[in-house]
């Protein structure tokens, strides 16, 4: 079978990725996007960050975990001006992957619909 290419991603849905890792970026302690790529580690270029943060690219769902995880687990910088806690980075992590998953983008709702009709029916036994 045939490889069929993904439906675009509408711009709302690349708008809200793209700011909800810049969101995470900023609350992890960078306000640059230049000291996120430079930090050891960092999952992603500084022009790949700066493409998924306005929305010209949309990450892979993986991609996507990868510099959540990144900010909110491995390089978390707690003494920048906008930093949150640590208790209240790691909730806007939980939010930010929550809120990805519910876009159509990433087709998380397509297969728990999917999921949900493929369900056997269970019948009655008389």
């Amino acid at each position: 079978m045939a490889r069929t290419k993904g439906s675009p991603v509408v711009a709302q849905d690349r708008a809200i990725i793209g700011g909800l890792l810049r969101d995470i970026r900023r609350a992890a302690g960078y306000r640059s996007v230049e000291a996120a790529a430079s930090t050891r580690g960092c999952p992603a270029s500084r022009q790949t960050i700066y493409a998924y943060e306005r929305g010209g690219l949309v990450p892979s769902l993986p991609q996507f975990l990868g510099l959540i995880e990144f900010f909110v687990l491995k390089a978390p910088v707690f003494d920048g001006p906008d930093a949150k806690p640590a208790i209240d980075l790691r909730a806007h992590g939980v939010a930010a992957v929550t809120r990805a998953l519910m876009l159509p983008a990433y087709h998380v709702t397509h297969a728990t619909d999917l999921i949900a009709r493929m369900q056997p029916v269970h019948r009655k036994h008389s």
